[in-house]
């Protein structure tokens, strides 16, 4: 059952169709949130939006993804449908997303980076395991840094909150 709801939509601030578009607005509004712009590395993304009042935001594609972040060889897999609730530095609530680590498969809830950094990005999962890894094995190569430290993607246009 998906967690994006005719409600949910009706009141979304903004909402996108089709990959090329999806990829750009996902990782711009990663990048926004001081999140690397890697972070879901989604293929085929059919629907993405956001609701700015509550922070949720939500990105379909069309069918389940595994990758791996080859920097820290973690194999990760994306469900059809991801959503979380997005804010400065953080998503929570994620769901659609799970990491194997070691021989099991575990869900993060939160994913968080450190204010002011120290170049670590943060997992934790409901269970309350933890990890942190190094926020540049999130990062894709087409970015560059603006003066507040945060990831912007080449010739993106950020939007003032």
């Amino acid at each position: 059952m998906s967690l994006v709801t005719k409600a949910i939509r009706e009141s979304a601030s903004e909402i996108y169709y089709g990959d090329t578009i999806c990829q750009e607005k996902s990782k711009e509004l990663l990048a926004e949130m001081g999140l690397p712009n890697g972070l879901l590395p989604l293929e085929d993304i059919v629907e993405c939006g956001y609701v700015k009042d509550t922070g949720f935001v939500w990105l379909i594609q069309k069918k389940e993804k595994k990758h791996k972040f080859e920097k820290i060889g973690k194999v990760t897999a994306y469900k059809k449908e991801v959503t979380a609730y997005i804010e400065r530095f953080k998503l929570k609530k994620l769901t659609g997303v799970k990491a194997k680590e070691l021989l099991m498969w575990i869900t993060p809830s939160e994913i968080t980076l450190d204010n002011p950094p120290t170049g670590k990005i943060n997992f934790k999962a409901v269970s309350g395991l933890h990890r942190s890894f190094p926020v540049s094995a999130f990062q894709l190569d087409d970015v560059k840094k603006d003066v507040g430290g945060a990831s912007v993607a080449k010739n993106a246009q950020v939007k003032e909150v």
